[in-house]
C-alpha cells in the first residue's frame, strides 16, 4: 500500500491513464478490424475507405503515446500493400 501522498496521487493518475489508453487502443483495433474485414471479403473500395478512416486513428495513437511510430508505419504499409493487391 502506498504511504506517500505522491505515490497515492500517482496510483490514481495511472488508473485514469490506463482507462483512457485502453479505450483509445480498442478504438484503433476496431478501425483496423474493419479494414481487415473488407480485405478478407475482397471489397477494394470498402477497404480503401476503411483504410482512410483507420490511418488518422493510428497516427493519433502515436501522438498520444500508446503506439510506436515504426509500428504504425509498418502496419499501415502492410495494409496498404494488401489493399493494392486486391486488384
Amino acid at each position: 500500500m502506498a504511504n506517500h501522498l505522491s505515490a497515492k496521487t500517482r496510483i490514481r493518475r495511472n488508473e485514469r491513464r490506463y482507462e483512457l489508453n485502453s479505450s483509445r487502443l480498442g478504438r484503433i483495433r476496431t478501425f483496423v478490424k474493419s479494414v481487415e474485414t473488407a480485405i478478407g471479403e475482397g471489397d477494394k473500395p470498402a477497404a480503401q475507405d476503411a483504410f482512410k478512416a483507420a490511418m488518422p486513428e493510428m497516427h493519433r495513437g502515436v501522438r498520444s503515446g500508446i503506439l510506436r511510430k515504426g509500428t504504425v508505419a509498418r502496419k499501415l504499409s502492410r495494409m496498404n500493400s494488401r489493399i493494392k493487391a486486391l486488384g
